[in-house]
C-alpha cells in the first residue's frame, strides 16, 4: 500500500513537473515569436527610410546634419545583433532621429505637399503604430513568461532546466518620448 502511494505521488509529480515545464516553453516560444513580430516591423521601418531620405534631400539639402543623422543611426540599426536592452536603445536612437526628420519637413511647404513624401510619411506613421503594437504584445508575452519563471512552483523548475526571463522592450527614459523641435 505504501509502494502504491509513493508511486502515485511520484506520478503526479512528474506529471506536475511536464506540466510546468511545457507551460515554461509555450511562454518562452510566446516571447520568441513576439519579438519577431517586431523584428519585421523594424525591418520594415528600415526598408522605408532610405526613400524617405531621398525625398527630403531634394528639398532640404543644406540640413545634411539631420540627414547623416537618420543614416547614422539606420545602419547602426541595421547591423546591430545584441540583445533586446541594446536593440531597444538603437532603435530608440532611430526613432528619435526619424522624428527631427518629419519635424524639418514641417519647415518646407513644397516638401510637405509632395505626394512621394507624403505616402512615404503615412507609411512611415503606419509602420511606427505597428511597431508600438507589437512591443506591446512582446512586453505582455515577456511578462507572462517572467512570471512563470519567477513565481512558485514554476520557479523551481525553471531554475532546474535553466529558463531565464526576457527584457522588456521599453523607452530609454522619459526624454525619448518628447518629440523634438526644430527652429530655425
Amino acid at each position: 500500500m505504501l509502494m502504491m502511494i509513493i508511486i502515485v505521488g511520484l506520478f503526479v509529480l512528474g506529471i506536475l513537473v511536464m506540466i510546468l515545464y511545457n507551460g515554461l516553453v509555450g511562454a518562452r516560444n510566446e516571447v520568441k515569436n513576439a519579438w519577431s513580430a517586431i523584428d519585421v516591423q523594424l525591418k520594415r521601418r528600415h526598408d522605408l527610410i532610405p526613400n524617405l531620405i531621398e525625398s527630403v534631400k531634394g528639398y532640404a539639402a543644406h540640413e545634411r546634419q539631420t540627414l547623416d543623422e537618420v543614416v547614422r543611426a539606420r545602419q547602426q540599426a541595421t547591423a546591430f545583433k545584441g540583445s533586446v536592452e541594446e536593440r531597444a536603445k538603437i532603435e530608440n536612437a532611430l526613432t528619435q532621429s526619424l522624428r527631427s526628420l518629419i519635424a524639418l519637413a514641417e519647415a518646407y511647404p513644397d516638401l510637405k505637399a509632395n505626394q512621394s513624401f507624403i505616402a512615404l510619411q503615412e507609411e512611415l506613421a503606419s509602420t511606427e503604430n505597428k511597431i508600438g503594437f507589437s512591443r506591446q504584445y512582446y512586453n505582455d508575452a515577456a511578462m507572462r513568461y517572467k512570471n512563470r519563471v519567477e513565481m512558485f512552483p514554476g520557479n523551481l523548475i525553471a531554475n532546474m532546466f535553466n529558463f531565464q526571463a526576457e527584457a522588456f522592450f521599453q523607452m530609454e527614459d522619459a526624454g525619448d518620448r518628447v518629440v523634438p523641435q526644430v527652429k530655425f
